[in-house]
């Protein structure tokens, strides 16, 4: 099976998710083993924080990869939720505060193939799309979430996949990315057309001496289409972007971005590229047409106070952009309407562990964590961020989502909500609806600047 390990590449700092596929039928995820229930007590509510850049050596394992277990015992009476709520209310609101809002949610679909961990998702047009250790991706249609296809390769381990314009990107552990293109006569089908990079031109530019970094010398980790310009960027721990012509498949740019491992790209309509790394920033990008070989150049360095950035978001607006990290923490920065220039906002606090995946969809964010759970933030029109609900029902860490406005082939109007799906390290694919509820406060969290000071 194809490893996520390169010889080329420097072992990743340990502060890196090093995704493993299963050597042996030994080699999977492991869930414990205690009989003794773990008290959520011993787990502060403020993750550690690393207090200097030195300390970005420090191992995440110092503290464990999956949450406690969760309790097994029968969930609590609505009356006793009823009351859990109030109380909270009395506590966390003011006299003069609005009524906070809240979500009911629950769990409409889970399914487990012997697919082994999660690893990637994408959605377009009623279908989604997701890759896990062996080489297949499976395609769901919806509402049913019923799998209508699958797309197969040789390689194995499906770590990104992007959809646009009916073709479907899909990077695996060998470095290369793989391209089919869907179409709909007689029924869904999809026909494979390339491998990036091409083996024949990687050969002949690497004898030629033109091109040797053509091929990412380490595993990629994230994928984003620029719509508008018509070109596909990848990420890898080899600490570089590149950039390549959707029209020809070649790579026409490589940016040197992060002196760490990249782990997330996300590109803004306007052809803005985000990236985020170990180094605990998040920088931006923009392209100049005039700039010859290197159009991309850097406009700013976002800082994340020593925590490195496994995630990126953005609102459908592109106003926000939502970076999660491995302490945690979900910082967000706002666009300027007149500077157009990207300010700190604030921090989402709630995750005990790394936040490992993040999506966006109307004014809700939906983040996925190795404490196991997903969480869903309404964002209010003043600009603060609410809880609304926390996702509770895998046993391995979160590694992926996506999120659909509304609801999907359901009874009753319910404008207010939306439908998440989670891919998780446990091998589980579920579907979450989460419906608004007013006077509800399950979770709320203050999204001011006193987190740290710029």
């Amino acid at each position: 099976m194809a490893s996520l390990e390169s010889s080329n590449v420097s072992p990743p700092n340990p502060s890196s998710f090093v995704l493993r596929g299963p050597t042996t039928t030994q080699n999977k995820f492991l869930r414990s083993t205690s009989t003794k229930e773990a008290s959520f007590s011993e787990f502060p509510y403020t993750p550690p924080r690393r207090s200097s850049p030195s300390s970005l050596s420090q191992s995440l394992h110092v503290s464990p990869v999956s949450s406690p277990l969760h309790p097994l015992s029968p969930l609590p009476s609505s009356k006793q939720i009823n009351q859990i709520n109030q109380n909270q209310n009395q506590q966390q609101q003011s006299p003069g505060d609005p009524p906070h809002s809240g979500a009911a949610y629950r769990c409409i679909s889970s399914v487990l193939k012997k697919d082994g961990q999660i690893l990637s998702i994408a959605a377009s047009n009623g279908l989604v799309y997701t890759g896990s250790d062996i080489n297949v991706i499976r395609v769901w249609k919806i509402p049913e979430f019923s799998e209508c296809g699958q797309l197969k390769t040789k390689a194995c381990m499906v770590v990104a996949l992007e959809v646009s314009h009916d073709r479907v990107y899909a990077a695996y552990g060998d470095a290369k990315i793989r391209v089919w293109q869907r179409t709909w006569d007689d029924g869904l089908k999809h026909v494979r057309l390339a491998t990036i990079p091409r083996t024949g031109n990687y050969v002949r530019s690497y004898i030629s001496g033109k091109d040797k970094m053509m091929k990412h010398m380490g595993p990629i980790t994230s994928l984003a289409i620029n719509v508008s310009d018509d070109i596909l960027y990848s990420a890898s721990l080899d600490k570089s972007v590149k950039v390549w012509r959707i029209s020809d498949l070649k790579c026409i740019e490589t940016i040197q971005a992060h002196p760490e491992p990249i782990n997330a790209i996300i590109v803004a309509d306007d052809g803005v590229l985000f990236t985020a790394s170990d180094d605990a920033t998040v920088k931006v990008w923009r392209r100049n047409f005039c700039r010859g070989d290197q159009p991309h150049s850097l406009t700013v360095t976002l800082p994340a106070k020593y925590s490195p950035v496994k995630a990126l978001t953005l609102t459908p607006d592109g106003g926000i952009l939502y970076g999660g990290c491995t302490d945690g923490y979900i910082h967000y920065w706002l666009k300027g309407w007149y500077s157009g220039q990207l300010q700190y906002g604030g921090s989402l606090q709630g995750h005990t562990h790394a936040v490992m995946c993040l999506a966006s969809v109307a004014n809700y964010v939906v983040s996925g964590s190795a404490d196991s759970t997903s969480r869903v933030w309404a964002r209010e029109p003043d600009g603060q961020h609410t809880c609304l609900a926390v996702l509770v029902g895998h046993r391995g860490p979160v590694r992926c989502v996506t999120a659909f406005a509304g609801r999907f082939g359901e009874e009753g109007d319910h404008p207010d909500g939306c439908t998440v799906c989670t891919g998780s390290l446990d091998g589980v694919l579920k579907v979450w609806r989460v419906t608004c509820v007013n006077n509800i406060n399950r979770c709320s969290t203050p999204s001011g600047c006193e987190y740290f000071e710029l």
